[in-house]
């Protein structure tokens, strides 16, 4: 008689830029003969909405807003069951993603179009509006979204990808378009910034999450939180790894920083934990050192057709 199929939390982010935490999710498992739990995964940063709103229900909502560069989109937020919360993403309307092909201007580019969306969440009756503060083209602080509503109308809540403090935010400049001169002036802007703000975000962790937005948010009375251990729990992820025998995870790039509060570092030592194995089905492998024991095997699969036949090999390893 032939074994019954493991039980195997298929638990993958995205692969950004390419492939959605859900499709990478829905690839593995048909790749497969496991019994298959599928718990797409995300950090706080661009698929976040998405994966919530898979995991709590509830509904897109669209609405018009401007993209970092005052281009006029047509962008979305997850209005989640119940009507009282809402997802709004930073990338949405303010992403690096929104400005492909086209010249970046990190001295210019403006948080406005988040401000529009939580401002369509609160008319739409959200009560509570969660932030993914990732994927920006932003080093504004957030004061472009803040001129688009009153944060005294809402609880806001920062669900942050990274937990650098406020000027920590130009870390990221380069991959915003930022050369040297401009980083120096983007600095000069923040310190600006932080002196002028109701509360001074200098110094506190997350607070440099989208280009500073979370330290200006949390400046008119956000909470700031990790997003990855927030949205592990709001989609059950111990509970659902108890009952598992294995756990598939994975993402676009997996390096050191995936295991400094990246959601597939959290996946990865929470497993550990539970004692039970992790593979990992990545794009790119550039992990190295000590992390790597954290993982029963690490495959690099650039497209989706890779990523099935890593899964289908993995599926004969397991069994």
């Amino acid at each position: 008689m032939d074994a019954l199929p493991i039980a195997v939390l298929v638990a993958p982010d995205k692969f950004k830029g390419t492939f959605t935490a859900v499709t990478v999710a829905e690839t593995i498992a048909a790749a497969t003969n496991w019994e298959s739990d599928l718990a797409p995964i995300a950090d706080g940063g661009d698929g976040t909405a998405e994966v919530l709103l898979r995991a709590l229900g509830g509904e897109w909502v669209q609405a018009r807003a401007h993209d970092a560069l005052g281009g006029t989109i047509d962008a979305r937020f997850a209005l989640l069951t119940g009507g009282e919360d809402a997802v709004v993403e930073v990338a949405e309307a303010s992403g690096l993603a929104r400005l492909a092909g086209r010249d970046l201007q990190p001295l210019e580019a403006g948080s406005e179009g988040t401000g529009e969306l939580v401002a369509a969440a609160i008319d739409s009756g959200a009560r509570r509006v969660f932030v993914a503060c990732g994927g920006s083209a932003t080093t504004d602080a957030g004061l472009g979204a803040l001129g688009r509503f009153d944060p005294a109308a809402v609880e806001l809540v920062c669900l942050c990808d990274v937990a650098d403090n406020f000027v920590g935010a130009l870390r990221y400049a380069p991959q915003k378009g930022a050369g040297e001169e401009e980083i120096g002036e983007l600095r000069g802007r923040l310190q600006r910034i932080a002196a002028e703000l109701p509360q001074d975000p200098s110094g506190l962790p997350f607070t440099g999450a989208a280009g500073g937005l979370a330290g200006g948010f949390w400046a008119h009375g956000a909470r700031l939180v990790a997003g990855a251990p927030h949205v592990l729990a709001a989609i059950d992820f111990d509970r659902r790894l108890a009952a598992a025998e294995a756990v598939i995870t994975g993402e676009g790039r997996l390096d050191q920083t995936s295991l400094a509060g990246k959601a597939v570092g959290e996946v990865a030592s929470r497993a550990v934990l539970a004692g039970r194995p992790c593979h990992a089905i990545v794009g790119r492998d550039r992990l190295e050192g000590k992390g790597r024991a954290s993982f029963a095997s690490i495959t690099e699969a650039e497209t989706l057709e890779q990523v099935a036949s890593a899964a289908a090999a993995l599926a004969q390893h397991l069994v």
